[in-house]
Parts: structure tokens; sequence; C-alpha cells
């Protein structure tokens, strides 16, 4: 029997990955779906201009087809910046009272989402599977209904789901449910995301647990199940087993490195961790000059106020520290606030003895799994996790702390520093067998199978 072609998918996100050949996670995990589908892939060019185009256009020069859309100037303020990164972002994050309620934030994220809507139609074909990413995009399905669509519309949200306490705070918490409703399949990184939503919406929406991974909301069946998201597990340990050994973070004293990447958020616990170095620095002063700590934080949102204060905070921490630490010969902090490429990273990770994954809340966090992958397995680093990470619920051979106790986390930096070869062999392959298995091609196959054809 001839097996059935498969149904073109369609992806929907709020940043379209753009250039010849483009790369990132996202991209090697759907590449070969919308490859083999004819599918396609939307979203938002980068570009805000006063009058965009009401059309999705053409970018040529991937393996699969790419369509974007502009934002104007106040749907980015409105949309982007307001909704959905000064509510959305920190209430998802724990961080409710840093929300900036407006109701115009509201009114434009509603708009750009019926917006992106009516673009969107006109290149759908029957038999699509439509697979939105993020919380940018919730209310999509509702306004693509709207339009008559009926081909089986998925969502994943890329980062924790607020529990009933914080999406109280939403100014429309019953809205979110509704909009949540119309799609087909609901996708979250953890078993916690899936409890949190399944208690906000009893509790928010008078939503119902069916059986099974159904819901009722509004009148409507949903399903909601758990997909962790991976990394392309071999590409990245090609990279970091290839990159060339070059003067990386090294210093009179060969001190070991300890490493942490992040973007600089709020989220991230970057602050934290700089204080449970000092800690350490201050209580343990055999381990000075044998530890260095290698921040590599890029900028984000920069308009957003609470950006800017988490980088001041950050650089005053830096600053305080190495001006009480820092030898002839060691500089305890490097604090880069830039990004780098991948394939250095790749040789940084493995370089370092310690990767520090340490935010207050996050969705899954693929540094964990990406320094998990880049170390020699004959002599592996220590990973560092915070138990807010939801890669704390299957890498549970890290070390798991809590990134708001200093002593707890200057305590696992001392373990880690003195953690025998042997022990540290047996953490790595253990983590890394979880790594490999659950890559990024399982999670995007798994959930269009969900999905389904």
């Amino acid at each position: 029997m001839s097996r059935l072609p498969e149904s073109r998918l369609v992806v929907v996100s709020n940043r379209l990955p753009l250039g010849d050949n483009p790369s990132g996670g996202l991209v090697v995990a759907l590449e070969d779906a919308l490859r083999s589908s004819g599918g396609v892939w939307v979203g938002f060019s980068g570009d805000v201009v006063d009058d965009p185009s009401d059309s999705l256009q053409d970018h040529p020069g991937a393996a699969f087809q790419r369509m974007s859309f502009d934002l104007t100037p106040q749907e980015h303020d409105e949309y982007y910046l307001g909704y959905s990164n000064s509510i959305l972002w920190p209430l998802c994050h724990g961080r409710p009272s840093l929300m900036q309620i407006r109701p115009e934030y509201l009114d434009g994220y509603a708009r750009a989402n019926a917006r992106i809507a009516q673009m969107l139609l006109p290149h759908l074909r029957p038999g699509d599977r439509i697979w939105v990413q993020d919380y940018h995009l919730f209310p999509l399905a509702k306004e693509l209904r709207a339009l008559g669509v009926t081909a089986p519309i998925g969502h994943f949200l890329h980062i924790p789901f607020p529990g009933p306490a914080d999406c109280g705070a939403l100014p429309n918490p019953a809205e979110l449910f509704d909009w949540l409703s119309y799609y087909d399949l609901l996708g979250f990184q953890t078993e916690r995301d899936l409890g949190a939503f399944a208690e906000s919406a009893r509790q928010l929406a008078d939503g119902d647990f069916v059986s099974d991974n159904l819901f009722q909301l509004s009148g409507r069946k949903v399903r909601a199940q758990v997909f962790p998201i991976g990394i392309d597990a071999a590409a990245f340990m090609a990279e970091a087993a290839e990159a060339p050994d070059e003067d990386r973070m090294r210093s009179l004293t060969q001190a070991k490195m300890m490493i942490g990447v992040d973007r600089l958020d709020y989220s991230k616990g970057i602050p934290q961790r700089f204080r449970a170095y000092q800690l350490l620095l201050e209580k343990i002063p055999d381990l000075h000059e044998k530890i260095s700590f290698l921040q590599i934080a890029p900028p984000t949102r920069g308009a957003v106020d609470a950006y800017q204060d988490i980088r001041e905070e950050t650089e005053h921490l830096a600053g305080r520290i190495n001006g009480q630490f820092a030898t002839l010969n060691w500089t305890p902090i490097r604090f880069i606030h830039r990004p780098f490429p991948r394939p250095v990273l790749a040789g940084l990770y493995r370089q370092a003895r310690i990767g520090l994954v340490t935010p207050l809340a996050d969705g899954m966090n693929l540094v964990a799994k990406e320094y998990v992958a880049a170390q020699d397995p004959t002599d592996p680093g220590v990973l560092i996790l915070s138990r807010f990470a939801g890669a704390a619920e299957t890498m549970t051979e890290a070390l798991i702390i809590n990134p708001h106790d200093p002593h707890d986390l200057a305590v696992a930096m001392a373990q880690a520093m003195r953690m025998s070869q042997p022990e540290r062999r047996d953490r790595h392959a253990a983590l890394l067998e979880g790594v490999q298995t659950h890559d990024v091609a399982w999670w995007s196959r798994t959930y269009l199978e969900a999905l389904g054809r």
C-alpha cells in the first residue's frame, strides 16, 4: 500500500529566519518537515515601516519557502514591545510586578494578530497543517477560525506557562484561554507548564479536564501535551570537537573556566550567580586564581526599561567583584555584552569546567543541552542547573540548585571544581544520552505526529 502524502506544514512565528541558508535550533527542527511537505514559514521581517504591505513578501534562499510581514511603528510598540514583552513575558517568567498594563497594548496585540491572519489566509491550501510558535501569537487560531479556516492548528509555547496566581494578574485572563481554545493541540515544554495551564484554566476560565490530555475551554475541546524541545546534538558535538584550540579565556594562572551564556534578561538570574560567585571567593580563598568566570550576555529588548536596569546592575556587580578580588595575574569575571558565533560558543563550552545555567524561570533552556553536547566525554565538565529551568525535569544528573539561594549555588560551584573525573564522566554520560535521544528532530516529529497529518 502506498504511503499517503504528507500534508503541507505552515509555520508561523514572530520572527522569520532570514539570510541564505538560515540556521538555529528551530530551523533545524522544522526544516525537514517544511522541505518534505513543500511547506512555508511565515514571520515578522524585522522591519518597522510606516506603510507596510497588506501581502506577505517572499524571501528566497532557504530549502523551504519563507514569507514575511512588516510591522507599523504602532504595532511594534503595542503588539511586540507592549503586550508581548511588557505584559506576557514578565508574567510568564514569574515577574508580574514588572508588567506595564495599558489598554492600548491589548488592543494592538489583537489587531496585529488579526492582520497577520488576514495576510496568511490567501496562502493557505486544503490539507495544510498550521503550527504557531510562542506567546506573540496566542490569538492567531481564533482569528483564522473566524476567517473560515478549518485546518488543524497547533501552538507551541517555548516559555513557561503562568500558574493561577500570576495568570490572574493579566488584564484579560479569561480571554487568554478563549484564544487558546481555538487550537487543536497546545504544546508545552514541561509537566510543570502543563499543570500550570490546567489549574489556571480551571480557576480563571472554568476550564475542565476531560481525559487523556483533553481539556474543555469556552465550550471547545483542545488537547494539551508536553513536548520538551531539544538541540541538534550531533551537529553541536561535532562543532565543539572540531573547534580550534585557540587562546580562549587563557590567564597567567591557567584557572579553570566557569561559563554562562544568556541573553541579558532579568529571567536568567545573572546578578544572582554573580553574588554566589562573590560568596564563593569570600568563603574559599583557596579557589582564588583557580577559577575564572566568563559571562557572555548579548543584549535583548533594550528599549524596555527593565532590560536597561538589569544591564546596569550586572555591570556594577562585575566591577565590584573584580575590584575586590582581582590580582595582577587573574581577573575573576569577564563580562561580555555581545553575541558570539555558534562555533566559538561550542569551543568555549568544551573548554569550561563548569557550565552555569541558573535562570529564575525558563521554558527549557537549550544552553544546558548545548553545554553537555560540547563536552569531551573522557574529561567532561559539570553542569550546574536551576531547578526552575524546564531542562531540570529530565537533566537530573546535573547539580540542581536554587538560584535564589547564593549559598546553595556557591556550594555547587565548589563541588563542581572538586568533583572527581569518574563522577564527572558518569554524570555526563547519563546527561548526554538524554540529549541525544530527545533531540530537536525528535521534538518536531512527536509534535507533528500528535497534530496529525
